[in-house]
C-alpha cells in the first residue's frame, strides 16, 4: 500500500516533473543548477524507507557521491529513464501481487463454500496484505466476519470496501446485514435503502431486507415492553409465567390442561401479552407436553383429547396473531409442523376449524405464507385443502378456499406445487366442476380464481392446458351452469378458459368445437360480462382448430360478431374483431357473409379510427385485407374515407409494426382491386408513405 501510495503520488506531479525537465535543459545556470537540486530531492524521495523498529545504522566510511553530484554528470534523458524504469518496475509489481491476491481470495471462496469461516477470514487477510486497495477481498472478508457473529469487523470492512468503489452494492448489504445483527436499526435502513439509489432494480430485494428490520425492531419493542410490565409487577405479566409453570406439570388428564390453557388465552389480550408467552418458553412448555403431543398427533382417544387439541390450536391463533416472531417461533415447531397439516382434514368440525383458523393467519401476509412453505408439507397441505373444498361444510370451503387463494400469489408456492398438480389440484379440481350443485356451487367461483392465480406460473398454465380430463370438465360445467344459470361461477371459469387457451395444445383443439357451441349459445345471455367472456373464449379457441372456424361460421358467428361491434365495451371488442378476422382469414363464406350485411364495410372502417386501441385497428386492417379478396369490393368502397384511414396507420408509430404492416397489406389489395383509388393515394402522397413503410418491415 505504502508503494502504491508513492506511484500515485508521484503521478501526481507529474506537470512538476515536466517543468523540472524544461528547467534541465535551460541554457541558464543558475535555472539549470536550481532543478538538479529540485531533482536530487525527488530521487531521494524514491527510496524505500526503512520498516524495521530495531536501529541497525552503521557508519559507512566509503560514502557513495552526494546524489546532486552524479546529477550534475546526468542528462535529462537519463533522468526520465530513471522514472519510467521505476514506474514500470512498481507497474509489475503491483501485477504480480494481484496475482497472489487473486489465488488466496480463490482459496478464501473455498474455505467459505466449506463453512470454514475461520480460514475463509485468514485467506482474505493474507490476499489484503498482498494488495490493500482489492475491494472484493474487503466485502468477501466482511461476509466470513458475519458468519462469525464479528459485526463490527465486518461494518469496517465494508467501510474500506466503499473507499475502493463508493458504489459498491455489496457492501452495503452485508453493512445493513452487521448493523441489523447489532440492533442499530436506522443505520441497517440507511444501507439498504442505499442500495435502490444506485441500482433501482434491486428495489424487491431491498423491501425484503427493510421487511426484516422492521420484523427485528417490533420484536425487540415487544420483548421490552413485556420487560417492563413484568418489572413493574402488572398482573397479566405475573399470570402468564404461573400459567405456563401448572401446565408444565406432566402426567396431568386432558381436561386439566384444557382448562388452562383456555384461562391462558383469555389471559394473553395484547402483543405484549403474546411476547410475554414467547420469553416465558411458553412454546416448548406446550409442545413438549406427551399428553399435548399425543392430542395434536391423533395418537389416542382418551376422553378430552380433542377438546385439548382444539385449545392448543386456539391458543397458538391467539399467541400468533399480530406477532411475527410468534408466528416464526411456532412454524420451526416440530410437533406444530406434524400435525398442522393432518387436522385439515380431521374427522372433527372443531378441530378442523381452528386449524384452517391458524393456517388462514398466516396466509394472510408474506411473511406468513413464507414461513409455511418453507415449513410444512406443501403438497399434502394442498391436497388436503382440496379435500376440505369437497366438504359440504360452507365455512370450512370458503376458509379453504382462500388459504390456497393467499399461498397461490407466492411464486416458491407454485414452484413446489409443479410436480403434484395432476393429483393434488387437476383432479379433485375436475371432480367438482362435473358435479356443480347448490351446495358447492358458492365456493366455485373463489376456487376457480385460486386456481387461475395458479396459473399464472407457466408450468402449471401448461400441465392444465394438456390435461384432457380438464377441459372434458370445462365443457360439462358451462353446460351444466347454462341450464341452471349460475352466472357467478360461469364468469369466473370462461375467464380461466380464456388464459387458459392462449397456450397451444392438441387437447384444446380435440375440444375446440365444443367450446365453441357452448360459447355461441352464451352470446345472448342477459349479462354482458358473461357475453363478453364467451366472445374472448372464441377468439382464443379459435385460431387452434381450423373445424370449429366452419362450424362457427355455419352457425352465423359472423352476424354476431358484427352485432357485437355495434357498440359494446372495448374488451368485448378486442375479442369480437378478433374472432371475425380469424374467420375471413380461414373462409370464404365469412367474408362473403360480412360483407353482405355491410357492403362498404362501415364497421370496419370505424375501427380504424386514430382513437381505437391499437390491437383492434391492426386486426381491422387486417379483416379488411381478407373481404378485399372478393371481387367488386374495391369498387364499392370509392367515395369513402378508407384509404385516409389506412394511411394514417400505415404511417404510424414505428413500434405498432404489425399494425402499419397490415395497413399497408389491405392498401395494395385495395389499388388492385380497384386502380380508382390510386388517385386518392397520390393526393395523400401515400406512395411515400408505403414505400418509407416498407423499409421499417424490412
Amino acid at each position: 500500500m505504502d508503494k502504491l501510495e508513492d506511484l500515485e503520488s508521484f503521478l501526481k506531479n507529474v506537470d512538476k516533473i515536466s517543468e523540472l525537465v524544461k528547467d534541465l535543459k535551460s541554457s541558464d545556470v543558475e535555472v539549470h543548477q536550481k532543478a538538479i537540486e529540485t531533482a536530487d530531492c525527488y530521487i531521494a524521495a524514491l527510496d524505500e524507507p526503512c520498516r524495521t523498529k530495531v536501529n541497525k545504522t552503521t557508519i559507512n566510511t566509503n560514502p557513495p557521491l552526494q546524489p546532486s553530484l552524479c546529477l550534475q554528470n546526468e542528462s535529462p534523458d537519463n533522468f526520465m529513464k530513471i522514472m519510467e524504469r521505476d514506474a514500470e518496475d512498481r507497474r509489475v509489481q503491483k501485477i504480480a501481487k494481484a496475482e497472489k491476491a487473486t489465488a488466496l481470495q480463490d482459496k478464501g471462496n473455498e474455505a467459505y463454500a466449506q463453512r470454514d469461516y475461520e480460514t475463509a477470514v485468514k485467506y482474505y487477510s493474507d490476499g489484503l496484505a498482498e494488495l490493500r486497495d482489492m475491494q472484493p477481498l474487503y466485502t468477501n472478508r466482511a461476509q466470513a466476519y458475519i458468519k462469525l457473529g464479528k459485526y463490527k469487523e465486518a461494518i469496517s470492512d465494508c467501510d474500506w470496501a466503499l473507499k475502493c468503489d463508493e458504489r459498491c452494492i455489496k457492501a452495503y448489504l452485508h453493512m445493513g446485514k452487521a448493523y441489523l445483527a447489532l440492533k442499530k436499526y436506522i443505520e441497517s435502513r440507511n444501507c439498504f435503502e442505499k442500495i435502490v439509489e444506485i441500482e433501482p432494480a434491486r428495489e424487491k430485494m431491498v423491501k425484503e431486507y427493510l421487511a426484516q428490520v422492521d420484523l427485528e425492531e417490533g420484536r425487540e419493542s415487544q420483548e421490552m415492553n413485556a420487560m417492563q410490565d413484568f418489572d413493574m409487577g402488572e398482573r397479566n405479566a405475573i399470570r402468564v409465567p404461573q400459567l405456563l409453570e401448572k401446565l408444565s406439570r406432566p402426567g396431568q388428564l386432558p381436561w386439566f390442561y384444557c382448562g388452562g390453557l383456555e384461562i391462558l388465552s383469555q389471559a394473553i389480550t395484547d402483543c405484549t401479552g403474546r411476547t410475554r408467552f414467547r420469553l416465558n418458553n411458553g412454546f416448548s412448555i406446550i409442545s413438549s407436553n406427551d399428553t399435548v403431543r399425543s392430542c395434536l398427533l391423533q395418537k389416542t382417544k382418551e376422553p378430552g383429547c380433542q377438546e385439548l387439541c382444539v385449545s392448543v390450536l386456539k391458543l397458538w391463533r391467539v399467541i400468533c396473531c399480530e406477532n411475527d416472531e410468534n408466528q416464526k417461533v411456532l412454524m420451526i415447531c416440530p410437533v406444530m409442523r406434524q400435525s398442522i397439516v393432518h387436522l385439515i382434514t380431521s374427522e372433527h368440525v372443531a378441530e378442523q376449524e381452528e386449524c384452517l383458523a391458524l393456517l388462514c393467519l398466516y396466509s394472510q401476509r408474506p411473511h406468513g405464507r413464507r414461513l409455511a412453505i418453507d415449513n410444512l408439507n406443501v403438497h399434502m397441505l394442498v391436497r388436503n385443502l382440496m379435500v376440505c373444498i369437497s366438504k359440504p361444510n360452507q365455512q370450512q370451503q370458503n376458509t379453504a378456499v382462500n388459504i390456497l387463494e393467499n399461498f397461490a400469489s407466492e411464486n416458491k408456492f407454485c414452484i413446489q406445487l409443479r410436480d403434484v398438480l395432476s393429483e393434488s389440484v387437476i383432479a379433485p379440481f375436475t371432480v367438482l366442476l362435473r358435479n356443480i350443485c347448490e351446495s358447492n356451487r358458492p365456493v366455485l367461483a373463489s376456487l376457480i380464481s385460486a386456481v387461475g392465480c395458479l396459473a399464472r406460473d407457466d408450468v402449471i398454465c401448461h400441465s392444465f392446458a394438456h390435461d384432457p380430463e380438464c377441459w372434458k370438465a370445462f365443457v360439462v360445467a358451462i353446460r351444466q351452469c347454462s341450464a341452471c344459470e349460475y352466472k357467478e361461477v360461469i364468469y369466473p371459469l370462461l375467464g380461466l378458459i380464456i388464459n387458459l387457451s392462449a397456450i397451444t395444445s392438441p387437447i384444446i383443439q380435440e375440444h375446440a368445437v365444443s367450446l365453441c357451441d357452448c360459447s355461441l349459445g352464451l352470446l345472448r345471455d342477459s349479462d354482458g360480462g358473461v357475453i363478453t367472456r364467451a366472445t374472448g373464449v372464441l377468439s382464443t379457441i379459435l385460431p387452434q382448430s381450423p373445424e370449429a372456424v366452419q362450424y362457427v361460421i355455419q352457425r352465423d358467428v359472423v352476424r354476431d360478431m358484427r352485432r357485437l361491434l355495434k357498440g359494446t365495451g372495448q374488451t368485448a371488442t378486442k375479442y369480437a374483431i378478433k374472432t371475425l378476422t380469424v374467420c375471413t382469414a380461414a373462409s370464404h363464406l365469412a367474408r362473403e357473409k360480412l360483407v353482405k350485411s355491410d357492403k362498404k364495410l362501415s364497421v370496419l372502417r370505424h375501427l380504424l379510427a386514430p382513437s381505437c386501441d391499437a390491437l383492434v385497428s391492426g386486426n381491422a386492417a387486417l379483416c379488411l385485407a381478407h373481404c378485399l379478396k372478393l371481387e367488386g369490393i374495391g369498387s364499392a368502397l370509392l367515395g369513402t374515407d378508407v384509404v385516409r384511414l389506412l394511411l394514417l396507420h400505415a404511417a404510424g408509430d414505428a413500434e405498432r409494426t404489425a399494425v402499419r404492416q397490415n395497413a399497408a397489406i389491405a392498401l395494395g389489395r385495395l389499388c388492385r382491386s380497384e386502380p380508382r383509388h390510386m388517385h386518392k393515394l397520390r393526393e395523400l402522397h401515400g406512395l411515400e408513405i408505403l414505400h418509407s413503410c416498407a423499409k421499417v418491415m424490412m
